[in-house]
């Protein structure tokens, strides 16, 4: 018998809390058992193993960082609509290290397809559409972004800035200069 209160949403969000404050790699249905103090067997009505556990976390991180992403692109273009998604990111990672790291979990097709990764994917030509850019030019324009973001997010929380200047903030904003100057002009593929 499931024990009253325990909900599939309730452990996702235990779940994330846990990934936040213990790592993503510590979530497991074990652990989240032993901080509702319940036997492990009790929590499988409710998720089916550890992998859909993480899933389930991920699909919440994903969802989190789209709504932010979406209420902060409202009414902006060009530059000011790549520095608020650029930050979206960022800030989620600060605040949500755990969800972060989760919301980059290889999803299986089906669940990547129906899981807001794609408004992620949206939002992003979004803002490209203030770049003029055409395909496959945007496609190659989303992974840049993707990469630069994600790739810089991942050595910031990984310490790998830590021991020198100039201020991280100053790279970030930097970093995203540079990027509207790349998109502003960007190069025409060889033998065009």
């Amino acid at each position: 018998m499931a024990r009253a209160g325990l909900t599939a949403e309730r452990l996702t969000r235990a779940g994330a809390e846990l990934a936040d404050e213990e790592g993503f790699a510590q979530v497991t249905v074990s652990a989240l058992a032993r901080r509702f103090d319940v036997k492990v067997a009790s929590l499988y009505s409710h998720v089916r193993n550890s992998q859909d556990l993480r899933t389930r976390i991920a699909l919440l991180a994903l969802e989190e960082m789209a709504d932010r992403g979406s209420a902060a692109l409202e009414g902006r273009a060009g530059k000011d609509a790549l520095a608020a998604l650029a930050d979206v990111y960022r800030d989620y990672a600060r605040e949500h290290p755990g969800r972060y790291a989760a919301a980059q979990l290889r999803l299986d097709p089906e669940t990547a397809a129906a899981s807001a990764g794609v408004r992620h994917a949206r939002m992003t030509r979004a803002v490209l559409r203030g770049y003029d850019l055409t395909e496959p030019d945007q496609t190659h324009a989303v992974r840049l972004l993707g990469s630069v973001f994600h790739g810089y997010i991942g050595l910031e929380l990984g310490g790998g800035f830590d021991h020198s200047a100039p201020d991280t903030q100053e790279t970030w904003s930097r970093v995203v200069d540079a990027l509207d100057a790349l998109l502003r002009n960007w190069p025409a593929a060889q033998g065009d």
